[in-house]
């Protein structure tokens, strides 16, 4: 029989790792042959659009879903068939589901007196405290806002002490204010608490602000996995180029090379992107660089990097920034964000002719699939 712990999960200690794991829902393949190994005491978000798997991929990790294939184990331990309440694993879902008629401390202790702890209201105190809701303890749920609700669901996690805790959209019924100071909050507590998180969400900048690492999936399948900053600024498919941030894309072609970068043709325009972006000579690509990384200029520069004649089709201020909307000569529309540091007022119009210029760096380029590229553009938000 399995040993189980003082929190009445069975005893298992290590990494998170998914072996060849399908999950199939009659002729539909929700997750195909994921293998996976998420460390232990890491902050990792599974990122996608919706139905790309991660969220059956959390439920077989829980246990509210078996694999149709495939082992669930954390360290040595294999979960797999497991009930969720076997697991060392809790979850903290988009809706609170806190006990309306219990106080926030009472529901916090709620799962260690069901167990029988004999301080469970001390734990639910420590617990509290670290999510910083020990002032309001003695309130009900009815009488918290939305943020402070969301903090009492993870205090109610966390005092239970899982082996790894899942997210599964937890910030997504919050205002942007309160989301993007529930990220910080988040990675703090992970920080603290030296748990595996596991955070699922469809939210590129969430994902990439609080995760050590981040999986993109689409249809299924995990696209490309690291640091977000390596996958924001090497993206290896034109579905992550897409959905992790906006990407300005041009089909082209390698034609040459010039020491360590290739030559690419983009309609009837040559660039460069370093040969460790690119194919070989003669193949198609999906050539890309990024909104930010984009100069636009009212004649044409002088100086090392790329440049293309552009037409201005609508101008945005932002406050922080300045939105180009430009035709480039394939008849593509590209974005140039500029950051608004002069006191002048900007003087390029709609209408204009302009030079778009950016260092050769800053490119990338990804094996050519439109159709993945606009899969991504749409999954993202951005216009089609």
């Amino acid at each position: 029989m399995a040993r189980r712990s003082g929190s009445g999960f069975r005893e298992a200690h290590g990494d998170l790792e998914l072996e060849s794991v399908t999950k199939s829902f009659g002729d539909f393949t929700a997750v195909d042959d994921l293998d996976l190994t998420i460390p232990r005491g890491s902050f990792f978000a599974l990122l996608g659009p919706s139905g790309c798997g991660k969220t059956t991929t959390l439920r077989m990790v829980a246990g509210l879903e078996q694999p149709t294939f495939g082992r669930v184990l954390i360290g040595e331990t294999d979960l797999t068939g497991s009930r969720p309440y076997e697991r060392p694993v809790n979850t903290v879902f988009q809706s609170y589901a806190l006990f309306p008629h219990l106080s926030v401390r009472d529901n916090v202790a709620f799962g260690p007196q069901r167990r029988g702890e004999k301080d469970a209201r001390t734990k639910a105190d420590e617990a509290l405290e670290l999510v910083q809701m020990g002032h309001l303890a003695g309130r009900k749920p009815t009488q918290l806002s939305g943020g402070q609700q969301q903090r009492v669901a993870l205090a109610r996690a966390l005092v239970n002490r899982p082996e790894v805790l899942l997210l599964d959209e937890p910030l997504g019924a919050l205002d942007l204010k309160l989301r993007r100071e529930m990220q910080v909050e988040l990675k703090r507590i992970q920080t603290e608490v030296g748990l595996t998180f596991v955070h699922v969400t469809h939210d590129q900048e969430e994902a990439m602000t609080m995760a050590d690492t981040v999986a993109v999936m689409n249809q299924g399948r995990i696209e490309q996995m690291g640091h977000p900053e390596a996958l924001y600024d090497l993206p290896r498919t034109a579905f992550v180029s897409t959905f992790l941030g906006q990407s300005n894309i041009g089909a082209g072609r390698v034609v040459d090379r010039d020491g360590d970068f290739e030559v690419l043709e983009v309609a009837g325009t040559r660039v460069k992107v370093h040969r460790e972006r690119s194919g070989g000579e003669g193949d198609e690509v999906l050539f890309g660089v990024r909104p930010e990384k984009v100069t636009i200029h009212e004649h044409r520069p002088d100086g090392a990097g790329s440049d293309v004649r552009a037409v201005v089709q609508d101008v945005s201020f932002t406050g922080v920034a300045t939105q180009y909307l430009v035709e480039v000569p394939s008849g593509s529309v590209w974005s140039v964000y500029e950051q608004n540091l002069d006191v002048e007022r900007n003087t390029i119009r709609r209408g204009d002719e302009v030079w778009l210029s950016w260092k050769d760096a800053h490119a990338f380029a990804v094996p050519a699939d439109a159709q993945a590229a606009e899969a991504g553009r749409v999954a993202a938000g951005e216009p089609a």
